[in-house]
């Protein structure tokens, strides 16, 4: 939990008197429990994923001849990345338009028939067969044209394949292949990636157990997106553990449950103008959870024994009661908010010792709720 507190201790006395006399009686701060408005976060460990990982791979084959940008390089979209060599398909479009050139002329000497022979029909010299021959022949050679001209947009295509551009905004991974490296389509390795990092993508994974007291309460009424878009704000906390500058939503869960994990991914989307944070790094994601009439109890006031929480309670006759309580999971802080074991106008001891009986009687200390909780919310 993200907030801090002040806490605790009682001042203990020697509880030996010389010359037989009892036991001094102890004194101990004591707060007495009341419900307030707390808000718990949640840490999750999270993988940084950019919003698009583009892999940059060659469609023509050919060597590489320039490589324009190097390795963690800002690109833009549209910006020069890689100069194929392949001088082959230059040939090839210097052979379309010849091939263009030669169909143009046959469509004109196709039409040049057309023309000879239609007048001669209409004078019946010679048969309408002949007509109808020499305008099949026009269609045909027009089809030859277009076929020569789609061929020169294909040759044009493999030729701009030789120049590679950024699809998108992004920052440049790595560079596998060196100048004179000779590439294909279906070469291994791309020519690089690029990432786009304007917005980040955080992936966590949230537990069964989590996941469905999240789904179960949302009802006919309440959709699981509705849930998820009243999610409040998350925080992302850096590797250095700094908190990251501009905070994220949760946008999806997976509805399919790892069965090696037991978990469910989620993401939250955070916008990431100044490239700070990298595609494929670690962070946090955290989420807070506010709760309203809570019964907060210091964690330094608890002992753990055989996995369950413990604080001692005092009662109207200041003896004192090992009491087991039922917490709420969350991010390891200054408290746990007591779901069972406690309830409010109860007194606790503010140190654990571990050590004391029941039945123990205390002077206790009562000390403010505003010393030990501050200005938590």
């Amino acid at each position: 939990m993200a907030i801090a507190i002040l806490s605790s201790c009682g001042g203990g006395k020697d509880n030996k008197n010389g010359g037989g006399e009892a036991e001094q009686v102890l004194d101990y701060k004591v707060l007495e429990l009341q419900p307030r408005q707390a808000t718990l976060n949640v840490d999750y460990p999270a993988s940084i994923q950019g919003q698009q990982n583009i892999e940059i791979r060659p469609k023509v084959d050919g060597y590489v001849e320039k490589i324009y940008v190097d390795e963690g390089a800002a690109v833009t979209k549209g910006q020069l990345l890689f100069k194929i060599s392949a001088p082959q398909y230059e040939q090839d479009v210097r052979t379309a338009q010849a091939g263009i050139k030669t169909a143009e002329a046959d469509l004109a000497l196709a039409r040049m028939q057309v023309n000879k022979v239609k007048p001669l029909v209409q004078q019946d010299i010679i048969s309408k067969y002949e007509l109808e021959t020499a305008e099949y022949n026009e269609q045909s050679k027009a089809a030859a044209l277009a076929q020569a001209k789609a061929a020169l947009v294909n040759a044009q295509i493999n030729v701009g394949y030789t120049t590679i551009t950024s699809p998108v905004n992004g920052v440049i991974g790595s560079l596998p292949h060196k100048l004179g490296s000779l590439v294909n389509a279906n070469t291994t390795e791309p020519l690089t990636t690029v990432y786009n990092t304007a917005n980040v993508y955080a992936y966590f994974a949230l537990n069964e157990k989590a996941l469905l007291t999240f789904t179960r309460d949302s009802s006919s009424k309440t959709s699981l997106n509705a849930k998820i878009a009243k999610l409040p704000n998350v925080s992302l906390i850096l590797p250095d553990s700094s908190v990251y500058d501009h905070t994220g939503r949760v946008e999806t869960i997976n509805g399919l449950i790892n069965t090696a994990t037991g978990a469910a991914n989620m993401r939250a989307d955070f916008v990431n103008p100044r490239g700070v944070i990298r595609s494929g790094s670690s962070a946090t994601v955290r989420i807070p959870n506010v709760i309203k009439n809570a019964i907060l109890v210091p964690q330094s006031a608890t002992y753990e024994l055989q996995n369950k929480r413990f604080v001692y309670v005092v009662d109207a006759q200041k003896k004192v009661k090992n009491t087991a309580i039922e917490v709420m999971d969350n991010t390891e802080g200054q408290f746990y908010v007591a779901t069972g074991g406690v309830k409010p106008g109860d007194v606790i001891i503010l140190e654990s010792s571990g050590n004391l009986k029941d039945g123990t009687v205390i002077k206790p200390t009562p000390v403010s709720a505003q010393s030990v909780y501050g200005d938590t919310k």
